[in-house]
């Protein structure tokens, strides 16, 4: 009996470890950081984590980390689909010296690889590298966004593969050393959407190399060297205000721009083409520039 008693004792203990242990590594569908948080704590909402990397790793794939405060919530590699949303309390990456976002998705089981961004200031602090980082995913969907202050870019897409598709809305880009959206497009193609943004004091507002086709809408381009770019890239431009840059728009080799309904005033060069094309649809007004520069056509729209 004493003998019986002692095995049953044994497999009571034996299953609570196997609980306490499935429980430990089990991964939500919600997560939360705070400024006051703990990387340690599980990162729900009433025992938050102290950063994004701390967070991810205790998040399911397609889950999502919220932000219950503002605060400098660290830089993060994302290799899931996952939304990241600081919206309400504006959460923030300091970057210095690196990248603030490496987003890097391969599993073969991570059916979306999407990655949503909402809501966050990344500030390179005049060190950082990029703001984000794409290398491998399906979809980047980036929202509410600052980037300030990098030496590279301050989104770069550089996939191998794959048709990514990479939206942009209501964000800024400013005093970043290269560009503030960057495409190096090393295989596969880019769709990229950028509208209702701002960029200001960049090398470039948007630099697009080869196989990348976007759409750029109702945005500021002002006090760039250059306020937009296509080499061997299809980029339309659209109501957007071109002012105060060396360069407002530039049709570099193979890149095909058409442009309507924008404002391309008081900068060094409005329109300069070299290479590409550059079609001006109705109601653009590109006057008042040191040098105007024009379109390779015109179409009148009936």
């Amino acid at each position: 009996m004493r003998i019986l008693r002692s095995f049953y004792g044994v497999v009571f203990v034996f299953s609570v470890l196997i609980f306490l242990s499935s429980t430990i590594n089990a991964q939500a569908t919600r997560t939360w950081v705070s400024g006051v948080g703990d990387d340690v704590n599980p990162c729900s909402r009433t025992a938050p984590c102290k950063t994004f990397a701390g967070a991810i790793s205790k998040t399911a794939t397609n889950g999502e980390i919220n932000c219950i405060d503002p605060g400098g919530f660290g830089s993060v590699t994302i290799t899931k689909s996952i939304t990241i949303d600081c919206r309400n309390t504006q959460g923030s990456i300091l970057a210095a010296g690196t990248n603030g976002m490496v987003i890097n998705i391969t599993s073969a089981t991570d059916t979306k690889k999407a990655v949503i961004v909402r809501g966050i200031t990344f500030n390179g602090a005049a060190t950082g590298l990029n703001g984000i980082r794409v290398l491998a995913a399906n979809s980047l969907s980036v929202e509410d966004a600052i980037m300030d202050g990098f030496t590279q870019h301050g989104i770069s897409v550089e996939t191998a593969a794959g048709t990514p598709k990479v939206a942009v809305d209501n964000s800024s880009f400013r005093n970043n050393l290269g560009n503030g959206i960057n495409s190096f497009i090393i295989g596969g193609t880019v769709s990229l959407a950028v509208s209702n943004s701002r960029f200001n004091n960049n090398a470039t507002g948007v630099n697009l190399s080869s196989n990348t086709k976007a759409s750029v809408s109702n945005s500021v381009f002002r006090g760039n060297t250059t306020g937009l770019v296509a080499f061997s890239a299809a980029l339309g431009i659209m109501g957007c205000d071109i002012s105060q840059n060396t360069t407002g728009v530039f049709a570099s080799t193979g890149g095909a721009i058409r442009i309507t309904g924008n404002m391309i005033t008081n900068n060094g060069t409005g329109l300069s083409v070299s290479g590409g094309t550059l079609v001006s649809f109705s109601s653009n007004m590109f006057q008042g520039n040191t040098t105007n520069g024009a379109p390779t056509s015109t179409v009148t729209l009936q």
